[in-house]
């Protein structure tokens, strides 16, 4: 199984802890995310130390501030320089985040635009974060993204996956989809064509609902896998495969 979007910098364990038990748990590979410079350095450390490692590099829309250049790398010439670097498998998470809004919306706006022109620069996929701005970021990926590899991060709009599906973007599903309350989630979760399909932990957040009480980690993606497996009423191997191919082509891996 992939886990394709961690923290692991945000993690309480030591690094060689959570590998150790994401092998043991049958994960041989994983993505973590630099949500800025310096977390964007100790992810591109941990890919470079580990080879099932790849690094995700950007700016999240919650530390946007200050992000009134053109582009990334005149906001931030040593994270620009980051994602260019060959352990870095996807521009991101950029986006739009209006339910917390620890930035100001235009900065958020401008630092979304600049992380479509990397992506679109470097060729490389475009991880998405939204919350309470579906409606925003779906326009600025109509508008923007055209011919990108969109990946919809911690997929959370239901009532969008028509749209999405449409537009071929990457639905990853996180633990909340295991969640008893979240019902349109898991529907979205059965019908979303297999090789648009994803899944990931965001660990150490949003730990599936046998875990829900404890932090989150890589080797838990097999929980969410098993349940997404069951509701879609195919044998957890079946379902494996199949992440692990959509994984491959989106990311290089």
């Amino acid at each position: 199984m992939v886990d394709t979007h961690c923290h692991l910098d945000s993690c309480r364990a030591p690094l060689t802890e959570l590998l150790d038990r994401a092998r043991a748990a049958g994960v041989d590979r994983l993505a973590t995310v630099g949500t800025d410079s310096e977390s964007a350095e100790r992810a591109l450390a941990a890919a470079r130390e580990h080879p099932q490692v790849r690094a995700i590099v950007g700016v999240h829309p919650n530390y946007a501030s200050g992000f009134e250049a053109g582009t990334v790398r005149e906001h931030d010439e040593r994270l620009d320089s980051h994602a260019r670097a060959p352990e870095v498998c996807a521009v991101g998470e950029t986006g739009l985040d209006y339910y917390r809004d620890h930035a100001p919306r235009e900065h958020q706006r401008r630092s979304f635009e600049a992380h479509i022109e990397l992506a679109r620069e470097l060729g490389l996929p475009l991880v998405i974060h939204t919350r309470a701005a579906e409606e925003d970021t779906f326009d600025m990926l109509r508008e923007r993204a055209e011919g990108l590899t969109v990946v919809l991060h911690c997929f959370s709009a239901p009532g969008r996956l028509d749209e999405a599906v449409e537009r071929g973007y990457m639905c990853s599903f996180a633990g909340n989809v295991t969640y008893p309350s979240a019902a349109d989630l898991q529907d979205a979760a059965e019908r979303v064509p297999g090789e648009l399909l994803l899944v990931e932990t965001d660990s150490p957040y949003l730990s599936p609902q046998p875990v829900r009480k404890q932090a989150n980690e890589p080797a838990n993606v097999t929980l969410t896998a098993r349940f997404l497996a069951e509701r879609r009423g195919v044998p957890y191997e079946e379902l494996e495969a199949l992440v692990e191919r959509n994984a491959a082509r989106v990311f290089g891996w």
